[in-house]
């Protein structure tokens, strides 16, 4: 499937470009989420007359994302959770949750689906954990989980 990109994606190109993508993703996803067009003439024609508007629109979510990962680069972030004897815990830390927790020490809002994460979070002990805002704005947080001491 050919698409005209409306955003900035990473590892598949920029705004007005003309990408081949699988048709599941770009039926289920990039269109779906107003992330592209189909490429055609009409299409390809509106792209470049907005693209000014959009590139502007990008730069603005850009900025936004900026200050949203000054105040959380670096951060560190801990769970205090029950774990077995050898460390191990009872279930996997989500990036809901890490939202969540972000949303309640620094009042930042980060998506679940902007949260990468590399391993499970299973087990005590840190761990580093990506932020993915935009194509060109990143985050690195870490994550500590510790152990619920018990009366």
């Amino acid at each position: 499937m050919e698409i005209i990109l409306l955003e900035n994606i990473i590892n598949l190109g920029n705004i007005g470009d003309k990408v081949k993508v699988r048709d599941g993703y770009g039926r289920n996803f990039l269109l779906k989420q107003g992330k592209a067009l189909r490429f055609n003439k009409v299409n390809l024609e509106y792209v470049n007359k907005k693209k000014d508007e959009l590139n502007k629109k990008n730069t603005n979510l850009k900025n936004k994302f900026k200050e949203i990962a000054k105040l959380i680069n670096n951060k560190k972030f801990e769970f205090n959770k029950e774990s077995k004897e050898n460390g191990d815990l009872y279930g996997s830390i989500k990036p809901k949750e890490i939202s969540n927790l972000i949303k309640e020490k620094v009042k930042a809002e980060v998506s679940p689906s902007q949260i990468i994460l590399k391993e499970n979070l299973n087990k005590i002990g840190l761990f580093k954990v990506d932020i993915n805002f935009h194509a060109e704005v990143k985050a690195v947080v870490s994550i500590k989980i510790s152990k619920i001491q018990s009366k």
